[in-house]
């Protein structure tokens, strides 16, 4: 008996010292990428009221964007085998725990209160823009998997999709670097048509509960989403954050779709398996918990601020680990798939709702 004690005693401590070693060896990559997340944080608003000085324009550029342009001109000082463990274990893994957070901003009924031709525009277009970001890929001579990533990062919810979407990828040579890319596009992306689609529900003869679907079912970001909507009216704003939440609460069969079209990546067949991350099941498990009503609000809220700062670090620490020069090699033709995908989801988009309201 006694030796039974010592022996599990011997293996307490072994486990615990285990645990201290990990936690020093990642104490410095997460430290360090927690301070650029919070350095971005605060610069949001303080950038915010600068381009409003400069433009007369309430544009707002995402912590998300200023994290990963503060991690990258950091690269320089993150690059060293210190910080690397650490570093890793946000984009890794904090990064799944955040976007499985991210369920319980979605409800079911929400979805439902859409209408069924809206849910059918919505699905078919995200579909079709993936597709095309893997055609304009292959067409413009770049990798199919980044065709998929900036397919997935338009058609769902910009830096969050993409940040997903990369964890089911195969592991080719510049995904962090693609990914990274894909990132800062989608968001500048997303500003300019934060200024430039509210025009466009007027030109074509919509409502506003219809030009608030067209501005929530083609804009990549939900702080875009938002601020073009409610630019229009309050209504506008509504739907549109409704259609945008559903593009969101579509992220796990996009996830796992694009996982399973690269999973015989190489041609052997038994490598052909579908791929289900554990951080997209528990996504759609607390998609389902908040569509009960069961979770209160204060809980949902303070999930949220969890999610977005698990993100925020682990967007940080992704710019800390990308050179600015593999960035500035991706060329053209990168940029011209991610504006592809954009103009191919809104052109659907437009497309599905024309022939539905005419």
């Amino acid at each position: 008996m006694a030796n039974q004690a010592s022996s599990a005693a011997s293996t307490r401590s072994i486990r615990v010292a285990g645990a201290l070693r990990l936690a020093r060896r990642l104490l410095p990559g997460v430290a360090l990428s927690a301070v650029v997340a919070i350095a971005a944080s605060m610069a949001e608003p303080l950038t915010g009221r600068m381009i409003h000085d400069w433009t007369g324009r309430a544009i707002v550029v995402p912590a998300v964007v200023l994290a990963l342009l503060f991690g990258m001109a950091l690269h320089w000082a993150a690059a060293r085998p210190a910080f690397e463990p650490g570093m890793a274990f946000c984009v890794k893994k904090l990064l799944r725990f955040a976007i499985a957070l991210l369920g319980l901003r979605i409800a079911l009924g929400d979805i439902v209160a859409l209408g069924l031709g809206t849910v059918v525009i919505v699905v078919v277009a995200m579909a079709v823009t993936v597709a095309s970001g893997m055609a304009f890929a292959r067409l413009l001579g770049r990798d199919a998997a980044y065709g998929a990533l900036a397919g997935g990062a338009t058609a769902v919810c910009g830096a969050s999709a993409a940040l997903a979407t990369s964890t089911v990828l195969p592991d080719y040579k510049t995904r962090d670097a693609d990914t990274v890319f894909t990132v800062v596009a989608v968001n500048a992306l997303s500003t300019l048509a934060m200024v430039a689609y509210p025009a466009l529900g007027p030109v074509l003869g919509f409502d506003d509960r219809t030009t608030g679907i067209l501005l929530g079912a083609t804009i990549h970001d939900v702080a875009q989403v938002v601020g073009a909507g409610y630019s229009v009216s309050e209504t506008a704003g509504a739907s549109a954050l409704i259609v945008k939440l559903f593009r969101v609460f579509l992220l796990l069969p996009v996830v796992v779709g694009i996982g399973w079209w690269f999973s015989d990546r190489g041609g052997h067949a038994e490598n052909a398996r579908v791929p289900v991350p554990v951080f997209a099941l528990v996504f759609l498990g607390l998609a389902l918990l908040n569509s009960t009503g069961v979770v209160p609000a204060g809980l949902r809220a303070a999930v949220g601020q969890i999610s977005g700062w698990g993100l925020l670090v682990a967007i940080a620490a992704l710019g800390l680990g990308t050179s600015v020069t593999a960035i500035l090699r991706v060329g053209w033709r990168h940029v011209a798939v991610v504006c592809g995908t954009t103009a191919v989801i809104l052109g659907t988009v437009i497309a599905g709702l024309l022939v539905l309201h005419r």
